[in-house]
């Protein structure tokens, strides 16, 4: 039998396992063209928040009675695609279930695992947070050498490959995390200059000491109070990433209140912009490429949070916005 998760009813505030519904259904039969997969891991990521609620943003929702969406990667079992063979470790939409079926749709279907890549670094480093890091602090924040770069959400897994991006383009980098824990893992082994504690420390004053030029890069991951802090220590010409503002919960139309000092990009001269990676498609391979160049050098550092078991799927989103994950969350399933 085949285990999934299905959208039971939308939430109303966070979420709760009471939203989807342990299905159990036949394993499906590859058409001509298709594929099956058995599904290894999930990754689990905050836009999936967005995706419960009625109303589209960059993308449909769920439907309900829908198996939950959600990118994970697995290995074909039976095949009659001439694109995947029995044996491929492939990456796309699985869904959160154990076994998927493949067609042959290209690019934002299922893709095969490139040679010498572990199957779920697909799902981090290659995936949503690797690209959405390299692109927004790349080609969005511009970021160069001898620039002071602020990234909100730092323990996380966009914020933390972001800011070690902005350290390996010669840039001091400021992070800013949830608790000690999270604060001294960004120092000291994503080797950020400094790291602000938001739980026990005030933003704004220790960004005037860390920063007392300003910030040229701001890369924000949080919204809310922590985006109104970092607006009013900006240098002269800033750029703000926006990335995402997971303060809010991703409540249904409810994405964060607009900063009350908005006007200090003005003042600054500054740009805010926002982005989805899938608008950069032409970018991917040589973000692939220079992404995979630094973690070849063991320049870069990962952190992973797994949960074991599809039945994890649930909690595991939930504690996206609990703070409970360092770095990616994924589930073994």
């Amino acid at each position: 039998m085949n285990h999934q998760w299905v959208l039971k009813s939308r939430p109303q505030d966070a979420v709760s396992d009471a939203c989807f519904e342990w299905r159990q259904t036949p394993i499906p039969t590859p058409g001509p063209g298709e594929a099956l997969v058995r599904v290894a891991w999930l990754a689990i990521e905050p836009t999936q928040r967005t995706w419960l609620n009625p109303h589209a943003t960059y993308i449909q929702p769920v439907e309900i009675g829908e198996v939950m969406r959600g990118a994970g990667v697995g290995q074909v079992i039976a095949s009659r695609s001439e694109r995947l063979a029995v044996g491929d470790w492939v990456t796309g939409l699985t869904g959160w279930q154990e076994y998927a079926l493949a067609g042959d749709a290209g690019l934002f279907g299922f893709n095969k695992v490139p040679d010498g890549i572990a199957p779920r670094a697909m799902l981090n480093l290659y995936g949503a947070s690797g690209l959405t890091a390299w692109i927004g602090m790349t080609d969005i924040g511009r970021a160069a050498p001898g620039e002071t770069v602020l990234v909100s959400g730092a323990a996380g897994s966009v914020g933390s490959i972001a800011g070690q991006i902005a350290r390996l383009r010669g840039c001091r980098v400021i992070g800013i995390a949830g608790g000690a824990h999270k604060a001294d893992w960004v120092t000291r082994a994503a080797r950020f200059d400094a790291c602000i504690d938001y739980k026990s420390e005030d933003i704004r004053a220790r960004l005037q000491a860390l920063a007392p030029q300003g910030v040229d890069v701001f890369f924000d991951n949080v919204g809310g109070p922590v985006l109104e802090a970092a607006l009013d220590c900006l240098a002269v010409r800033a750029r703000v990433v926006l990335c995402g503002a997971v303060s809010s919960g991703y409540k249904d139309r409810d994405h964060g209140a607009t900063p009350r000092n908005y006007m200090q990009l003005a003042f600054q001269r500054a740009r805010m912009e926002g982005f989805i990676f899938l608008d950069h498609v032409a970018r991917f391979p040589e973000a692939f490429r220079e992404l995979s160049t630094w973690s070849a050098r063991a320049e870069l550092v990962l952190a992973e949070t797994i949960a074991e078991g599809l039945e994890q799927a649930p909690s595991a989103l939930r504690g996206l916005f609990e703070g409970r994950n360092l770095g990616k969350q994924l589930v073994r399933v």
